[in-house]
């Protein structure tokens, strides 16, 4: 089964230099997306909603969210949630673990599975 593996964060971030760590320590092939040096296009970002909703995806600790203006908090929707997302990427938890399976479901989709930050047993256990 092949499987792709794609990490989402910013090289500065001492969470995703954890699971970088922890990939590289485990023999884990993937693959870094960095936000600072590649953008979050539309596209990355819808699939990143279709597969995790944005109580999960917006990060509410970060400096980045405590900064947005407080109308912008109070009136979040999905639309602007979207806009500032795209407009600043370290609003998303970080780092995200996208695995892709070639391996079909039950319902003949790929096999996409999209995880928030990094604990080491966790990845431990997607991985086993």
């Amino acid at each position: 089964m092949t499987k792709t593996i794609t990490l989402y964060g910013i090289n500065n971030c001492d969470t995703v230099k954890k699971s970088l760590k922890w990939l590289v320590a485990n023999n884990i092939e993937h693959t870094f997306y960095d936000f600072k040096k590649q953008p979050l296009t539309k596209d990355l970002l819808t699939r990143f909603v279709q597969l995790n909703d944005w109580s999960t995806l917006l990060n509410k600790r970060s400096t980045t969210y405590r900064n947005l203006n407080d109308d912008i908090k109070k009136n979040m929707t999905n639309e602007i949630a979207f806009e500032q997302v795209l407009a600043q990427p370290t609003l998303l938890k970080r780092p995200l673990l996208l695995i892709e399976s070639q391996e079909k479901s039950n319902t003949n989709e790929p096999n996409i599975q999209l995880h928030l930050g990094f604990k080491a047993e966790i990845y431990q256990n997607i991985f086993q």
